[in-house]
């Protein structure tokens, strides 16, 4: 992949599958749905033909250096595949390319907390289920 992903003012969702237009706007609603508490993520979805397939590593190569946020996050086909949406956000900080899988409705946290450090990836990293996705505390 040659080409340079966009600095979003918010924390980036790279959409990387395009199998399922219905699926891609199925994520957005659930994005912009809040939790019980009131919280969303701080999020820009951003959907390109030219990053169909793209990698974790493609996707690290192509982050333009003013990208400040703590992670990425790819809305990939295993994310687009499944209701729940377990998409997969990247460690731009701490560990620096480390993965975990969070289910949509939970990514809000993720997000929140580690844009004013309350919180390090590892601890939401510790608490992924069985199958490897996170679903919250």
């Amino acid at each position: 992949m040659t080409e340079q992903l966009p600095c979003t003012a918010d924390t980036l969702v790279l959409r990387t599958d395009f199998s399922s237009g219905a699926a891609w706007e199925a994520l957005g609603q659930a994005l912009a749905t809040p939790s019980e508490d009131d919280f969303l993520p701080n999020v820009e979805l951003v959907t390109d033909h030219r990053f169909a397939g793209t990698t974790t590593e493609d996707a690290l190569a192509a982050l333009p250096a003013a990208y400040e946020h703590p992670i990425l996050v790819l809305a990939d086909a295993p994310a687009l595949a499944s209701q729940e949406f377990p998409l997969l956000v990247v460690d731009l900080r701490q560990e620096y390319g480390r993965c975990l899988r969070v289910v949509a409705s939970e990514l809000w946290g993720i997000e929140n907390n580690l844009s004013i450090a309350n919180m390090d990836f590892w601890e939401f990293a510790a608490a992924v289920g069985e199958d490897g996705i996170h679903r919250g505390f």
